[in-house]
């Protein structure tokens, strides 16, 4: 199996190639050039299994040169004690044929955590095996989660360092503190002035920047991502797609073969791409919903064609969504069409001219496969008071943002079994969660995670509960203009 770019497929590179550049060289995105199957067959034996392995199985399709002796020890490593539950993602039953998949119970309460916690022993495994010599800088432009989550993954981690850039006043304050007092030698966190696209194009420009490659390459660095750009943050989260529909088939929720849908509250894409990644290798998925915020450029360019990001940008109460420029819908065309030249065309128009239109054969592809539903910041307070009452069950903002799509959906098409995606504990966005349950939200975040303890009789996760006494190391916010120069200076 090789690797081909999105914006030209005659650039073929093996698994550890891809994951180690991260990104192409004429900025397109990597993926399989074949997809590898998954019977029905695979799914009753990995019903069986525990989590680590179930991983094990599914990535190892993928990972041609990647021994079994390897992928054993980095999913044992992954997926163990790091995480507060022997099932690392567990799917919780809430009644009506709607169930939420938790992956929030890694070491930093947030769904990247399934992806982090395994990347870095893919990257260091990919650096040997493609005889690289040099040390790895890691750059990171977050919205929230990802950030705090790659920190934690590449911690302390041989011959790489970290970089990770958020939006200032665009996180929460639980996120916010998270990276500002992430501990480790190799580590680096600033914030900008900016949002969470500024911080990516930016980013994405300095991966692009063949002159700064050369200048680093000199002084024995290459950079890498742990953004989903890399493949090796994607992969991982094919996993639990398929963990969540094995539950569902050995608790007898659902027969072997049954159709079910999937509802992800979507920001950048990757998430609910690795469910459509499992539904091609032969998961069988009805639809996969696409959940947005108020920032809700994909719902329109799923229901118009038109991926037009010259709109208002909102600050929600659900940050790890606001997002204009959903990186990973790249892949997704390329997917649809086959077309590099296409691809290519169209990601130059989204730069240029910030909108481009996708021809209507490759939209009525997209939507046999996909539907698209958003919600507004009260809307998204009203479904997590509701639930709380109703069923005793407490969601963070994303998590609702995505329960309110799948009750859209389902006024107007088939009543399925769903399963939603639940990516963050609701610990993390501690204001908007109390208001919405009815209780005080006002104070800051982490001071207010006591008071959503005692409201709610729910014990936080250990890491949110210590931030209490941690301190903050990194302060520092520069304009979206100055990452280069934090760069270099990082490295230096």
């Amino acid at each position: 199996m090789k690797y081909i770019s999105t914006r030209d497929k005659s650039t073929a590179v093996s698994a550890a190639e891809a994951i180690s550049r991260g990104l192409s060289r004429e900025g397109g995105l990597f993926l399989p050039d074949s997809i590898p199957a998954l019977t029905g067959e695979d799914i009753g034996k990995i019903a069986a299994l525990p989590y680590r392995e179930r991983a094990e199985l599914i990535m190892g399709r993928f990972l041609e040169d990647y021994s079994p002796d390897e992928l054993r020890e980095f999913c044992a490593r992954a997926y163990g004690d790091n995480f507060d539950c022997p099932e690392c993602a567990p799917t919780v039953r809430l009644g009506g044929g709607t169930h939420v998949l938790e992956l929030w119970h890694g070491p930093t309460s947030a769904f990247k955590d399934m992806a982090l916690q395994m990347l870095p022993y893919l990257l260091t495994a990919a650096m040997k095996k493609t005889g690289e010599t040099k040390k790895v800088c890691i750059l990171v432009a977050t919205s929230g989660d990802t950030g705090k989550a790659a920190l934690e993954g590449f911690r302390d981690v041989e011959n790489t360092k970290i970089m990770v850039f958020y939006p200032s006043d665009g996180v929460s304050d639980v996120q916010k503190l998270q990276m500002q007092s992430q501990e480790g030698e190799n580590v680096g966190v600033v914030a900008i002035t900016g949002n969470f696209d500024d911080a990516q194009s930016a980013v994405k420009a300095i991966f692009s920047d063949e002159a700064l490659r050369e200048e680093l390459a000199a002084k024995g660095w290459f950079l890498s991502s742990a953004n989903s750009i890399n493949w090796g943050r994607l992969l991982p989260q094919i996993v639990y797609y398929a963990s969540s529909y094995a539950d569902l088939v050995a608790s007898g929720e659902i027969k072997n073969g049954e159709k079910i849908d999937f509802c992800v509250p979507t920001g950048n894409f990757g998430d609910i791409l690795a469910g459509y990644f499992a539904k091609l290798m032969g998961l069988p998925v009805g639809k996969l919903i696409c959940a947005s915020n108020a920032n809700n450029v994909l719902t329109d360019f799923i229901n118009t064609g038109v991926y037009d990001r010259n709109r208002s940008f909102y600050t929600t109460i659900s940050p790890s969504m606001d997002i204009l420029i959903s990186s990973n819908l790249e892949r997704l065309l390329y997917l649809l069409s086959g077309d590099d030249k296409l691809v290519a065309r169209l990601m130059t128009e989204l730069k240029e001219s910030g909108k481009y239109s996708a021809p209507a054969d490759l939209m009525e592809s997209l939507r046999a496969s996909f539907a698209a539903e958003y919600l507004d910041d009260a809307e998204t307070k009203e479904v997590i008071g509701r639930v709380w009452r109703e069923k005793g069950y407490l969601m963070d903002t994303h998590t609702a943002v995505a329960y309110g799509a799948l009750e859209k959906y389902r006024r107007e098409n088939p009543h399925r079994t769903a399963v939603v995606l639940s990516t963050a504990s609701p610990f993390k966005f501690t204001p908007a969660v109390l208001e919405a349950i009815g209780e005080r939200g006002d104070g800051a975040g982490v001071e207010l995670i006591d008071r959503l303890s005692a409201a709610t009789g729910k014990a936080a996760p250990k890491n949110l509960a210590a931030l209490k006494t941690k301190k903050a190391r990194f302060t520092k916010i520069v304009e979206k203009t100055e990452l280069l120069g934090e760069v270099k200076s990082f490295l230096r």
